[in-house]
């Protein structure tokens, strides 16, 4: 069977390209392509830390592999759509207008709006940063953060919510990313709005390279 395995950050980078057509036996695994992958470019055995989607869903890596299929593998992250009352989640290439997010949910509805964004800084891990780098597993990265948006949702009695995160190539003093929260009451907009980037971080296919005066890394932000 074929099956086509989908790569990001470091493993991209160590392959030399992004995608990469796998022949299998039938009932192979994730990890037994995994395997085949780091036999033919020579990654070394698989990371604890990483973990796989088949089809742009989270699997496991003893999950069999269907003919056709597409296998993602996803290193730790890095720390949609617009619907009447239904937030606006999605992911830009452009500069984020914080200002302009927020406005695209509140209504005069609301009692309290949160927004938090997170900004480039200069200096990390005792280095001068020149630039960040993002780069996120599309369709999946929509999804997932559409489902944290939904159990945002049920978690608090929030009216309306915003998660938008920049891609691609970010200088000093840039957005990174802004998730805004309405409700009637501040406190649960609090809560749900540190839920979200905490959330974010852990769970979406995101993933941000660090570009210093001197060197770069790919960063996991994961406790």
């Amino acid at each position: 069977m074929n099956v086509r395995v989908v790569l990001f950050a470091k493993p991209r980078e160590l392959v030399g390209q992004p995608n990469i057509d796998l022949a299998l036996p039938a009932g192979a695994t994730a990890a037994d392509a995994w395997s085949q992958l780091s036999t033919r470019y020579d990654l070394g055995p698989l990371p604890r830390s990483f973990r796989c989607a088949v089809n742009s869903e989270y699997a496991g890596w003893d999950d069999p592999l269907k003919d056709g299929d597409e296998l993602a593998v996803i290193p730790p992250v890095s720390g949609g759509a617009v619907g009447q009352r239904r937030g606006i989640v999605t992911l830009r290439d452009v500069p984020l207008d914080p200002t302009a997010i927020a406005e695209g949910i509140r209504t005069d509805a609301d009692g309290a709006l949160v927004v938090f964004q997170g900004i480039v800084r200069s200096h990390s891990r005792g280095k001068q940063v020149r630039a960040l780098v993002y780069e996120a597993y599309g369709s999946m990265a929509i999804k997932q953060m559409e489902h944290i948006a939904d159990e945002a949702r049920q978690r608090w009695p929030i009216l309306d919510l915003a998660i938008v995160h920049r891609t691609g190539t970010l200088h000093v003093g840039e957005v990174s990313v802004v998730i805004a929260v309405a409700g009637s009451h501040r406190g649960e907009a609090f809560d749900a709005c540190e839920w979200l980037i905490d959330e974010l971080k852990h769970t979406v296919p995101i993933w941000k390279k660090e570009v210093y005066s001197e060197g770069e890394a790919w960063i996991d932000d994961r406790p």
